[in-house]
């Protein structure tokens, strides 16, 4: 590989390769536009400021397309004893031994990552020495079909609401795929399976009241053309997409988080904002103060008692 092949870009104190920056990642046709490697570090460095904070000091998995689109997608967990020394990396504990899980905790590292064609990070609910004690509850709101998304934007405003009525924080975020997620911030006090339990009742209670419409049947073939609130990421090691990561479909979209006001915009999908303008989004600061507002779960379980189906 020549010099020619290989852009640095400055982050803070260091200074990060890019390698083949001309490389197209993100085919163009079919309305989608084309994007390179080059515009995904550039999204990457400028959406870092409003991105960072929600991945400081949380395990990732990786996801990993070297030839873009149209080549091969793996999953990484265990960080790569190639990886610099300085990005930071977390071990935590699974079934018969360890995974040593890569921290994205600045610029440089996001950056890098993006060299590796990392086009979407998982992050972890629950942060690094803290593991199994999440501060994030995470609601799925996952369509039928992907013209179903007048029905996402239904249930994300049902589920709104029941969260209200519980007094719990919440904020809504597009997937970039095809629904949205509500994101609870915790205190971080509550283990992992009582906030598993707390999402499944809330999940409960809110298809009870709309059963035609809503399920939290697992499998597919049970829950018809009914939207399935998935609340499977409230477990040990599992993960979600990470506010403001690309997502590997056309036109590179970005999972973007959003007020509750722009619900009511009947042109809003999954889709809504790609590398070209999710920065803007992020500048508008829809979350603003929401995350800091961590809850313990026992005043709203007992809220939520109250309102489960006998």
């Amino acid at each position: 590989m020549t010099r020619d092949d290989v852009r640095t870009v400055r982050a803070g104190k260091r200074t990060v390769e890019v390698h083949r920056p001309d490389k197209v990642l993100f085919p163009g046709g079919d309305g989608a536009k084309e994007y390179t490697k080059a515009d995904l570090v550039d999204y990457y460095r400028a959406v870092a400021p409003f991105m960072l904070p929600h991945l400081r000091g949380r395990p990732l998995m990786l996801e990993r397309h070297p030839d873009g689109l149209d080549g091969p997608r793996f999953m990484q967990k265990n960080t790569p004893d190639s990886y610099p020394e300085w990005i930071s990396r977390v071990e935590v504990p699974k079934e018969g031994g360890t995974v040593c899980h890569t921290v994205c905790d600045d610029t440089a590292t996001l950056l890098y990552l993006a060299d590796q064609v990392c086009l979407t990070l998982h992050r972890w609910l629950s942060r690094a020495g803290s593991v199994e004690r999440p501060d994030r509850m995470v609601f799925d709101l996952d369509p039928a079909g992907d013209d179903d998304f007048a029905l996402v934007r239904e249930a994300a405003g049902l589920l709104g609401e029941l969260l209200d009525e519980l007094s719990l924080p919440s904020a809504l975020m597009t997937t970039g795929s095809r629904g949205l997620h509500v994101v609870v911030p915790l205190n971080g006090r509550h283990d992992v399976d009582e906030v598993r339990e707390f999402a499944k009742d809330v999940a409960d209670t809110l298809v009870a009241g709309h059963p035609d419409r809503l399920t939290t049947a697992a499998r597919k073939k049970d829950r018809g053309d009914r939207l399935y609130l998935d609340i499977q990421r409230n477990a040990y090691a599992q993960t979600a997409v990470a506010p403001f990561t690309v997502r590997a479909k056309p036109g590179a979209p970005v999972a973007t988080p959003l007020a509750w006001a722009q619900l009511d915009d009947p042109g809003l999908d999954a889709r809504r904002w790609t590398i070209a303008d999710a920065v803007e989004q992020a500048r508008a600061d829809p979350w603003a103060g929401v995350m800091a507002k961590g809850r313990a779960l026992g005043p709203a379980r007992r809220r939520l008692n109250a309102l489960m189906p006998s």
